[in-house]
């Protein structure tokens, strides 16, 4: 009986040591993937007439103001897309905005919890175009709010006749 208790005793101490060394790893590896840490796009911004926009930029998700759709989150938890906070398409467009000096808006859905973006560079879809928004030459399944992007990515917007 007392070997039992002695083997349970230091099978219960393994476990709880093993526990406590590896949960910082484990709780560091959950955090990385949780976090909205800055990375490094290329964005390209292609209008009807040429090409408006080219360069890398760094960028994490983050409140976005238009003048439009006004001041809304755009760090892909919109629409419930990703469990926390990841850098975005629209954000990234926002930074180099803001880093390039241009204009760009948009409108704020909350049906879709994210923003279509009307105008880049005074450029607008107006009634017959609108700006695409793909990334490594997809087209994104969901909104530019709610599109998690990875390092290295190449983002664009592209102006697109209907």
């Amino acid at each position: 009986m007392r070997r039992t208790t002695a083997h349970r005793a230091l099978l219960a101490t393994t476990a709880l040591g093993l526990a406590l060394t590896s949960a910082p790893a484990v709780a560091a590896t959950q955090s990385a993937t949780g976090t909205d840490a800055p990375i490094r796009v290329t964005l390209t911004v292609q209008g009807p007439d040429g090409l408006l926009y080219k360069g890398k930029i760094r960028t994490r998700g983050h409140e976005v103001t238009t003048a439009t759709g006004g001041t809304h989150a755009c760090d892909g938890t919109n629409g419930g897309a990703n469990p926390g906070a990841v850098p975005t398409p629209t954000a990234a467009l926002d930074d180099a905005a803001r880093k390039r000096h241009f204009t760009w808006d948009g409108t704020w859905y909350a049906s879709f919890d994210d923003y279509s973006v009307d105008t880049i560079k005074s450029v607008s879809g107006g009634g017959t175009a609108y700006w695409n928004i793909s990334v490594n030459g997809t087209p994104t399944p969901v909104g530019g709010c709610q599109f998690k992007l990875n390092p290295g990515d190449k983002v664009a917007f592209t102006w697109t006749a209907f």
